[in-house]
C-alpha cells in the first residue's frame, strides 16, 4: 500500500514538472541604458559623442535564440531620444520598432522601457538613434544574436569572437563569409567585402601570418574623396559581389529544421509594387519621393492611430502600386497588405547617385 501511495505521489510529482515545463517561459535578459553626452576621439580628434552607460560604442547585447529583452532607457540628452533595433523581426511587438512610425521619442530627462522577444532569429545585427542626427554621434551598437546549443553550426568553431561596427568595406586578412542579415552564406572566401548601410555580416579569418598586430581596414567604397559623398565610384564592382552572395539552404537556422526555400515557381504572387524614387523639389526644399510620396512622419506614431483609429494621422493606399506622373506631394501613406501575402517589391531608381 505504502509503494502504491509513494507511485501515484511520484506520477502526480512528474505530472505537475511536465506542466511546469510546457508553460514555462523563454529567459529574460534585463539592461538598464543611461544615455548621456560625453567627449572622444574616435577619429583622434575629441568631440561631443552620445555614450551609452558611459560608452562609446554602446554596450554589446549578447542573446540567444528566443530570449526575451527588457532594456530600461534613461534619455540625459537634452533632446528626445529614440533607439531602433535594426534587423529584428518584432514579432507581435511591432510597436516596440523604434521609428518614428512606431515610437514616440523618449522626452529629455524621462525613461522607457522596451520590451521584446528574439524570437526565431540568429545572426548580428545592430541598434542605434534613429532620429535627428544622432546616429552620426553615438548611441549605436552591437546585437549578437546566436544559436541554440542543440543547434549546430555549419563550420569550424572560431577560437574567438570581435565584433566590429564599420561601413562600407572592410579589407585585411581573407575571410570566409558565413552569415548574412541573419541567414549562413555560402562560405566564399573574399580579400575585401562590400557592407552597405544597416548590413551586417559574420566572418571567419584565419590568422595564419606572423604573430604580430594586424589592422581591419575599413573605408569609403563609392567615394574617390572621403570628405563627400559624389561622384559614385566602383558601383558596378560591388554589385558583381553581391551577386557571389547565395543562401546556404542546407544549414540549420534558428531552429533545427534546414532554412529550406520556397517553390518560387508555385507562388501566387497577389500584389505587386514598384517603387520608383525621385529627386524633387517640394515648396522650394529638396526633397525624395517615392511614386510622387514624400514621406513626413506625423506627430502620432502610425501604430498609435492604428490601434486607437485616428482619424487623419496617415492615408491608406495614398501611394500608388506603380509609378505615375505628376508633382510630388508631402504625406504620411501606408500600404494596406493582407496578413500572408505575398507581395512582390520592385525597387526603381533613375537617379545617378546609388540609393539605399
Amino acid at each position: 500500500m505504502r509503494q502504491a501511495i509513494f507511485l501515484q505521489f511520484l506520477l502526480e510529482l512528474l505530472a505537475c514538472f511536465r506542466i511546469f515545463c510546457a508553460n514555462a517561459e523563454d529567459p529574460y535578459r534585463y539592461y538598464t541604458w543611461l544615455v548621456t553626452y560625453g567627449t572622444r576621439a574616435p577619429l583622434g580628434v575629441y568631440q561631443r559623442v552620445i555614450l551609452i552607460n558611459n560608452q562609446f560604442p554602446g554596450p554589446p547585447i549578447e542573446v540567444v535564440t528566443n530570449e526575451n529583452i527588457i532594456v530600461n532607457v534613461i534619455n540625459q540628452l537634452d533632446k528626445p531620444f529614440l533607439i531602433t533595433w535594426h534587423g529584428i523581426k518584432q514579432r507581435k511587438t511591432s510597436w516596440q520598432d523604434g521609428v518614428l512610425g512606431t515610437n514616440c521619442p523618449i522626452p529629455t530627462h524621462s525613461n522607457w522601457t522596451c520590451k521584446f522577444q528574439m524570437k526565431d532569429q540568429i545572426g548580428t545585427y545592430m541598434y542605434y538613434p534613429s532620429t535627428l542626427m544622432h546616429r552620426a554621434a553615438g548611441g549605436f551598437g552591437a546585437i549578437n544574436l546566436n544559436q541554440m546549443s542543440v543547434i549546430s553550426i555549419p563550420y569550424p568553431e572560431p577560437a574567438g569572437e570581435f565584433t566590429v561596427l564599420v561601413g562600407d568595406w572592410i579589407q585585411g586578412h581573407p575571410m570566409t563569409l558565413i552569415e548574412v542579415e541573419g541567414s549562413h552564406s555560402m562560405q566564399e572566401v573574399y580579400d575585401s567585402i562590400d557592407i552597405h548601410a544597416g548590413q551586417s555580416i559574420a566572418g571567419l579569418v584565419t590568422l595564419h601570418a606572423s604573430i604580430k598586430d594586424y589592422y581591419i581596414v575599413a573605408s569609403t567604397r563609392f567615394t574617390k574623396n572621403s570628405h563627400h559623398y559624389w561622384p559614385t565610384y566602383h558601383v558596378h564592382w560591388s554589385m558583381k559581389q553581391s551577386r557571389t552572395i547565395r543562401l546556404n539552404l542546407t544549414a540549420n537556422a534558428a531552429r533545427p529544421n534546414p532554412q529550406g526555400s520556397f517553390h518560387y515557381g508555385s507562388i501566387k504572387i497577389v500584389r505587386t509594387l514598384v517603387l520608383a524614387n525621385a529627386k524633387v523639389k517640394i515648396n522650394g526644399k529638396l526633397r525624395y519621393a517615392v511614386n510622387r510620396i514624400s514621406y513626413v512622419d506625423p506627430t502620432t506614431p502610425l501604430k498609435v492611430a492604428d490601434w486607437f483609429n485616428i482619424a487623419g494621422v496617415f492615408k491608406l493606399n495614398s501611394t500608388k502600386d506603380f509609378p505615375t506622373s505628376g508633382p510630388a506631394v508631402l504625406g504620411a501613406s501606408v500600404f494596406g497588405i493582407a496578413l500572408h501575402d505575398f507581395v512582390e517589391i520592385v525597387f526603381q531608381s533613375t537617379e545617378d547617385t546609388i540609393q539605399s
